[in-house]
């Protein structure tokens, strides 16, 4: 006997609608966050040339722990998970910090 829970033709049309329409906006959310990340390694691209012409170390761990206790507090605020805002930052500053060596690498 098959489960008809998974057949999506046995869907309530209403239920079927707003799955599309909360999946079109995570859709939208999604490419939004995609273009302000793309914005964001745009910025930490023009840091990392700045400090390579200065000679400055590629990590700034004073300013990535301001980033993280101030991101920390902001999703808390939002509802969102601290720790998960956290790991996320994180992530990205080791991809910042990463382009920031290859930058750097490239200048000498």
């Amino acid at each position: 006997m098959s489960d008809t829970r998974n057949d999506s033709s046995e869907i309530d049309p209403a239920v079927r609608a707003e799955l599309t329409r909360l999946r079109e906006s995570i859709d939208n959310i999604d490419a939004a966050v995609v273009h302000m990340l793309a914005e964001r390694f745009k910025c930490t691209q023009q840091v990392g040339v700045l400090k390579a012409e200065h000679q400055l170390p590629p990590a700034d761990p004073a300013r990535e722990a301001r980033q993280i206790a101030r991101l920390r507090e902001l999703a808390g605020s939002a509802k969102l998970d601290p720790a998960f805002a956290e790991k996320l930052l994180n992530f990205i500053i080791a991809e910042v910090i990463r382009h920031h060596e290859t930058i750097a690498d490239g200048a000498r």
